[in-house]
């Protein structure tokens, strides 16, 4: 019986530019040593006084995480990534989409139905295709490096 699913590389190459501008984002906001992110719900004095870091270093370290983010969604699709054992590449995807996952659906519940933090209904549309995407993307990479039973 053939198989339809096939592996497709768009998803990790969109993943890839979002965590990317993700990470453009809190680079601006950290040299501004402020919370938040460029077209997000403002993040008051109140709340940055007690954050648990730095204003500036948390977003620092947020940056990181996106540009980490990004080589993880090229590793899927490059021979390089290949070399990674999957079951830790797969640990890890696990791992992406349980925190971009957590985020998105934050910002679809609050845009769609409202939790008090600031996001609009068209973050949450934002929400649902980054869920789609990064699932997408462990999906492709899934099924590009599943071996074949013959």
């Amino acid at each position: 019986m053939a198989h339809s699913d096939h592996p497709r590389r768009w998803p990790a190459y969109a993943m890839a530019v979002l965590f990317l501008g993700y990470a453009v984002g809190k680079a601006a906001f950290a040299l501004q040593a402020r919370l938040g992110f460029p077209g997000g719900p403002p993040v008051s004095a109140a709340e940055t006084e007690s954050y648990f870091l730095d204003a500036a270093a948390g977003q620092w370290l947020a940056a990181a995480t996106g540009v980490l983010g990004a080589c993880v969604a090229i590793a899927t699709v490059t021979a390089l990534g290949r070399r990674v054992p999957r079951p830790l590449m797969l640990l890890v995807l696990a791992g992406m989409l349980l925190a971009v996952g957590g985020g998105a659906g934050i910002m679809i519940l609050d845009g769609f139905v409202g939790i008090g933090v600031g996001w609009q209904w068209y973050h949450g549309v934002l929400g649902v295709v980054v869920i789609g995407l990064v699932l997408e993307m462990a999906k492709s990479y899934t099924v590009a490096t599943r071996r074949v039973a013959g």
